[in-house]
């Protein structure tokens, strides 16, 4: 199976990242525009709809579509967090692709506390493209770098913008 990383420093504390990844606003804020996200349904880990507000805790989904650079069809996607951690310094969250265009695709997020009040970011995704699985993965790359550079940028900007602004 393919993986991608790539990690950036975010000059906020570690507590001001991790609320902001743990909702669903956070995903269509750090979503770049060319994907066209779509955010159809979320639901909790009871099942319950228009958890749109509430933390994404271990059994919450989220359904939406894409349309990269809006072309083609949409593209379905359903993912599942399966898991949700916070320790002393350090918080992690899981989600896996339960449908949609990928046939493997699990993305861990990974929050590391730095000195002077900063926050490392490390997204890994482990993935098999579609049609051709494991032979061409690592080309992967090519797609995920972009919107992974973009998303990282606006990581950077959302929370020191905020935290120069206070």
């Amino acid at each position: 199976m393919a993986t991608y990383r790539r990690e950036v420093r975010v000059d906020a504390p570690l507590d001001e990242v991790w609320a902001f990844h743990s909702r669903i606003d956070g995903l269509r804020a750090l979503t770049p525009d060319w994907m066209n996200l779509r955010v159809e349904r979320v639901s909790g880990p009871d099942g319950a709809d228009d958890a749109d507000d509430e933390v994404l805790d271990v059994g919450s989904e989220i359904h939406m579509s894409l349309r990269p650079f809006g072309v083609g069809p949409r593209q379905r996607w359903r993912s599942r967090i399966t898991r949700r951690e916070r320790g002393d310094g350090t918080a992690v969250f899981e989600d896996v692709m339960d449908g949609g265009p990928f046939p493997t695709w699990r993305h861990t997020h990974q929050f590391y506390a730095l000195s002077e009040g900063a926050t490392l970011v490390r997204d890994r995704v482990e993935y098999e493209l579609p049609v051709v699985g494991d032979l061409l993965g690592p080309l992967g790359w090519i797609g995920f770098e972009p919107m992974f550079r973009d998303r990282h940028r606006r990581t950077k900007r959302i929370l020191e913008d905020s935290r120069a602004r206070d």
